[in-house]
């Protein structure tokens, strides 16, 4: 059975990758099974500079989905380098999620990571921060910017932009990205929303809106990444609710190359290589000996 997939010329040992923000740098993982089993681990939001986050409560539940407020807390990319980095590297591989305040700083922290990681992913979706995040990836003409700078930036590592699901047209943004010299695409990023305390009548976020994501987003992700895929000829990552073999089926049914896991990880510790077990179990039933064999092969009605 071959579960590898090549992107941008970066091999994965199979498809599925742990979302930013839910695998840290992937050591906590790593202390319960091999984290060597996960296709990649695209790292917590990393700037230039190291962010205490937003004041809490942080995480908030809803049906079927969680909230999250967290602001792009991290060490900063310099701390990542020293403390981080070679050990993730000798166990998979590694896709560098950064972000920034200003265009400036998207552009500073991808040259310090040129040719230090497999790929970098452009996080220009956060809706958890004041500036930057969002605010760059929700007009196409920022997209297309913001994808040049960094695309500038770097000589050696692919690029991956991140993209919002909170803009008028996801397959327009695409088309953005790949205008401005992205190799590659992820989406969605989280959708915005609100949870109220009733009895406070106050949200119950300190931040008031979060980013939400869990497997009642899926249907909405399913549908952008599908229409993404085909508005470019850029690889497409694909994530969003993703909580089975069967849902990584899906996603690259309707175009995903690979996908990313995030919340799952919170409710099953052990979710990513259940997951990847599962997709090899499905594709074994159906006869299939290889994962890219399923790849856009979705027809519609």
């Amino acid at each position: 059975m071959k579960l590898s997939v090549e992107i941008c010329g970066v091999k994965f040992g199979n498809p599925v990758i742990a979302a930013s923000g839910t695998c840290g740098f992937g050591r906590e993982y790593n202390e319960l099974y091999d984290i060597s089993t996960v296709g990649g681990v695209s790292t917590k939001g990393l700037t230039l500079e190291p962010r205490s986050g937003n004041p809490v409560p942080r995480i908030a539940e809803g049906k079927s989905v969680i909230l999250n407020a967290v602001g792009l807390q991290n060490p900063g990319v310099e701390e990542f380098i020293k403390n981080d980095l070679a050990w993730l590297r000798s166990k998979t591989r590694v896709v560098a999620n950064v972000a920034g305040r200003t265009l400036e700083d998207y552009e500073g922290i991808c040259a310090r990571l040129d040719g230090l990681v497999d790929m970098i992913e452009l996080n220009i979706s956060c809706p958890n921060v004041r500036a930057g995040g969002m605010a760059l990836g929700i007009k196409p003409e920022n997209v297309e910017e913001v994808t040049r700078l960094c695309k500038g930036a770097l000589a050696k590592t692919p690029l991956v932009v991140k993209l919002s699901p909170n803009v008028e047209s996801i397959a327009v943004n695409a088309q953005a990205a790949e205008k401005g010299g992205a190799d590659c695409i992820s989406l969605i990023n989280t959708l915005t929303g609100m949870v109220i305390d009733i009895e406070r009548r106050r949200p119950v976020l300190a931040n008031n809106t979060g980013g939400v994501s869990g497997a009642g987003i899926m249907p909405v992700a399913l549908r952008m990444v599908y229409e993404a895929a085909h508005a470019v000829s850029i690889p497409v990552i694909g994530m969003g609710g993703i909580t089975c073999g069967k849902d990584v089926v899906a996603f690259m049914m309707a175009g995903a190359r690979a996908v990313q896991v995030g919340t799952a990880n919170f409710t099953d510790a052990y979710a990513i290589p259940r997951i990847v077990r599962e997709t090899e179990e499905w594709l074994s039933a159906h006869g299939i000996s290889d994962v890219n064999e399923i790849v856009n092969t979705l027809r519609l009605n």
